[in-house]
């Protein structure tokens, strides 16, 4: 998404003075954002040490890692968000979490999932009403940005894996499937017929182009495919989400500047991020950084996770294979 959004924004400053200049305003404008620096202080995971050594081929990008929580939010605010279905409409939680981490130089990176249905020990987080939510052990994943929203998703994120969040990034429904019709649609293959009434998905295996109410569908699948559990959602969405890079990548949007314009307004419209990436420059930035990262140095995995003890619906993380990994991303 940042490739794209670094191409995007940096063409709009070529299509004309005057309207280059309204569509930076407002497509900055449309940026929402939440400042979890300052709520959540100085009681967390270091950052990321810049690297001392390096190499002439990524000296002129940014020596240390990044990790960014990218979070799928089922809110359903707005006729299009219920529209695109699913939970109430009085909150919203985190459908679908991935830890992005970026390696120093921009060599490499790895997209990590956790199942939203993970037993953790949620920490006390501040609340938007005043004082904090209490410690609550056993509690589900997803139930912390119901709690306290994007600042104690991170929190919990953080607690969970020992790695500071340097960027957070939120996506909703309909901000998830207008960013897919703005690019064309998405191509996936599938490997087995998915027949899940739950998202109204009916597609047999094999590959197929996708619009965004249809993508977004595939995103949120769970009971037609495997044993019904988020894993299997979560192979789905990994699969999505390395179709949506290569879409990407091969879109050329500098011969349009009307899809170009379309695919911006797309992203700044539908994503909550920090104060750290709440500006067009912050967002060019990172996708100027991220424009030389080869996909096929992308690798997707899912935190190792067992049946939980207490509740064989719900899972708990697999040890010590789930430490090791967060250990090898700090």
């Amino acid at each position: 998404m940042w490739k794209v959004a670094g191409l995007a924004f940096a063409g709009l400053l070529v299509v004309g003075a005057g309207a280059a200049g309204w569509a930076y305003w407002h497509l900055n404008n449309n940026i929402k954002s939440v400042d979890i620096n300052t709520a959540l202080g100085d009681d967390r995971p270091p950052r990321a040490t810049p690297s001392t050594e390096p190499s002439a081929t990524t000296a002129a990008l940014p020596t240390e890692a990044v990790n960014i929580l990218v979070l799928g939010s089922d809110s359903r605010s707005g006729k299009e968000n219920k529209a695109l279905g699913g939970g109430d409409s009085t909150g919203a939680r985190s459908d679908t979490a991935m830890v992005v981490h970026v390696d120093a130089g921009r060599t490499g990176a790895t997209i990590v999932s956790i199942p939203r249905d993970t037993l953790v020990t949620r920490p006390s987080c501040p609340l938007k009403s005043g004082g904090s939510s209490a410690v609550a052990y056993g509690a589900m994943f997803n139930s912390a940005y119901s709690v306290g929203g994007p600042v104690c998703a991170v929190k919990t994120v953080e607690s969970l894996t020992d790695i500071r969040m340097d960027h957070y990034l939120e996506i909703d429904f309909s901000g998830f499937a207008k960013l897919v019709n703005a690019l064309g649609g998405v191509t996936v293959t599938t490997d087995e017929d998915i027949d899940d009434d739950d998202s109204h998905l009916h597609l047999k295996a094999g590959t197929h182009h996708l619009d965004g109410k249809t993508a977004l569908a595939l995103a949120r699948t769970r009971h037609g495919i495997g044993d019904g559990s988020d894993l299997g959602r979560i192979g789905l969405q990994q699969t999505l989400v390395k179709a949506l890079l290569e879409q990407m990548a091969s879109t050329n949007l500098l011969t349009s500047p009307t899809r170009l314009y379309t695919v911006a307004d797309a992203i700044t419209g539908s994503i909550t991020t920090d104060t750290g990436l709440a500006s067009l420059s912050d967002l060019i930035d990172l996708g100027e950084s991220l424009k030389g990262l080869p996909s096929g140095e992308v690798r997707t995995v899912t935190m190792p996770v067992v049946p939980a003890p207490s509740n064989p619906n719900r899972v708990v993380a697999e040890e010590p294979a789930a430490s090791k990994l967060w250990k090898s991303l700090r």
